[in-house]
């Protein structure tokens, strides 16, 4: 088991560095370097990081070890109409298949339930190449719709919109 604990904006940089060993292994082969790095400093800088914790509504979850060691971190935020966006679930390569990314949902699935007892949904936007569409499947989400997505910068975000309903 992980424990799963609610970030507070201390916890920024810890996000950022985890975001770095995580997020671009996750996306090699699917987004080029270019796109990778724009991301990263459009989701991921201190400063975006920063806007959403404080701003933006998101809270973040950070899952750690026995040992105290951060190894992944999930984000939701409310979308407005008892919807709920899962913002980015991420686990480090080291850890995967060992259930962190379950624990990680669970926690959002059940935070969202426990601040809005008329919560109707979860959703998440997922790129349609990405090999996870598999987890958050076997965690109960379908495939609502999916959409281009024009982010900045000349880039795209080619997802799939899935659905969790509660």
């Amino acid at each position: 088991m992980y424990k799963i604990r609610e970030a507070a904006t201390q916890d920024i940089a810890l996000i950022h560095a985890l975001a770095w060993k995580v997020f671009p292994q996750t996306y090699e082969g699917i987004l080029s370097r270019e796109q990778t790095e724009y991301m990263m400093d459009w989701m991921y800088s201190e400063a975006s990081l920063a806007r959403q914790m404080e701003q933006e509504g998101h809270v973040y979850f950070i899952a750690e070890d026995a040992g105290g060691q951060a190894v992944g971190y999930v984000s939701v935020r409310p979308d407005g109409d008892g919807i709920y966006h899962l913002e980015k679930i991420y686990v480090l390569p080291e850890v995967q298949k060992h259930h962190v990314g379950s624990q990680l949902f669970s926690r959002v699935v059940d935070y969202v339930k426990g601040i809005d007892s008329q919560a109707r949904a979860i959703e998440l936007n997922v790129n349609r190449q990405n090999p996870a569409l598999g987890f958050y499947r076997h965690m109960g989400m379908r495939i609502d719709r999916e959409g281009d997505f024009d982010i900045g910068g000349g880039f795209y975000m080619n997802d799939y919109i899935m659905r969790l309903d509660l």
